[in-house]
């Protein structure tokens, strides 16, 4: 996921804490910030002006005096460091800039193919970074650092796909190693599945702590957000929904192979295999979302069964984790009503009464930038939270 032995000194550790206070986006004073550190007045005030003079938090006005001079409000400052992030998809892809709240500042997106392998692929990418930071007219030094997402397993401690199904050439390849050929920053690498659980969790539903992102497209996974945070697995690879057997049951309509891959079965190219037996011809994702749209009562169908084979896997994993919400992504949730009612039909059947009592299953709302702001937030947290092992000294 990262090089260690690149490692930003951004921002020094011991006041890393006073920062992640200050990131909610709510100026304070310097009192109210020892009230709720417990600091001494002394400390928190070295600390400030560490941050200040890093361009990390800046004036924010002055408070309501309660007598006498006013006393003076600080904010964090996002505006003050920029990240690159890179959303690869199957087909898409998408570079933006963003800041250190994660807001998009200026992106690009294209049709691509990964299978077209990581040179082709990752040269348009970094052209296309290289031409968004030239027209910010920021200097260099303001990049903190560059996020990518890749539709396949990555491993967690290097940043290298592993065994990635759909992409061809893509197996170890030193993705970190060569994108710093261009960029000289940290280069944080995940599947493109956690970084859309990051963005959704940040964008849309920041108030829940746990939640089940599921990716449904060319393949199909999902990103765990638990306790608040991104769960990776040992080695990177949790949430491979997609080449989980799906256990047919007696109402089960006949389809596909018995006990076949979710991928086999719910996934876009699925879809088009099934509707194209069907007499209905379709090759691809886009193609099954656009007949979904003319009301074909074939395709709605093919398209339900989808859902409840989703939902097998699912109800699965909301008895295992019991995540307060299920959100569907991907380009097949486009598809309209009939995905996620196949998805409701199941889960709400085979969980426990306890694990769906307050279980809300939607679809995701983050649009095309979703896995854009999930890369960007995978370096901010890389960089700004304590204890994320990337806190370091500003000066030595």
């Amino acid at each position: 996921m990262t090089d260690t032995a690149r490692e930003t000194g951004l921002v020094a550790t011991d006041a890393a804490d006073l920062l992640a206070i200050l990131r909610d986006g709510v100026p304070r004073t310097r009192a109210q910030l020892a009230e709720l550190t417990g600091l001494a007045r002394s400390t928190v005030a070295v600390r400030i002006d560490s941050l200040t003079a890093s361009g990390l938090i800046a004036p924010a006005g002055d408070d309501v005096s309660t007598g006498g001079r006013p006393p003076a409000r600080v904010r964090f400052n996002p505006s003050s460091r920029v990240v690159i992030a890179i959303d690869l998809g199957a087909t898409h892809a998408v570079v933006a800039l963003a800041d250190l709240a994660g807001d998009i500042l200026a992106r690009e997106s294209k049709r691509i193919r990964i299978a077209d392998g990581p040179e082709s692929v990752l040269d348009w990418a970094l052209e296309s970074a290289q031409r968004l930071y030239r027209e910010s007219d920021r200097p260099l030094g303001d990049l903190v650092g560059i996020g990518i997402g890749v539709p396949g397993p990555v491993e967690h401690s290097t940043g290298l796909p592993v065994n990635p199904p759909i992409m061809p050439g893509w197996d170890r390849f030193d993705v970190p190693a060569y994108v710093r050929r261009v960029f000289d920053v940290p280069v944080l690498v995940d599947n493109d599945v956690n970084l859309l659980a990051l963005g959704e969790h940040a964008r849309v539903w920041p108030e829940q702590t746990d939640l089940l992102f599921v990716k449904v497209a060319t393949g199909i996974g999902a990103g765990l957000i638990s306790g608040g945070r991104l769960q990776r697995g040992a080695q990177g690879s949790a949430g491979d929904l997609g080449h989980v057997r799906v256990p047919f049951g007696d109402g089960t309509p006949s389809h596909g192979a018995q006990d076949a891959d979710l991928e086999a079965l719910a996934s876009g190219p699925a879809i088009a295999r099934a509707l194209t037996a069907a007499g209905i011809p379709a090759e691809t994702t886009d193609d099954v979302v656009d007949l979904a749209r003319t009301g074909n009562p074939i395709v709605q169908a093919a398209i339900r069964q989808a859902g409840r084979d989703l939902g097998e896997v699912v109800a699965t994993c909301v008895n295992l984790l019991n995540p307060s919400m299920v959100i569907v992504g991907g380009g097949l949730s486009r598809v309209g009503e009939q995905l996620l009612a196949g998805v409701r039909e199941v889960v709400y059947q085979r969980s426990t009464p306890l694990a769906t009592q307050h279980l809300t299953i939607t679809e995701s709302r983050s649009g095309e930038t979703g896995g854009v702001i999930g890369a960007a937030i995978m370096v901010i947290q890389h960089v700004l939270d304590p204890g994320s092992g990337a806190v370091r000294a500003l000066s030595r």
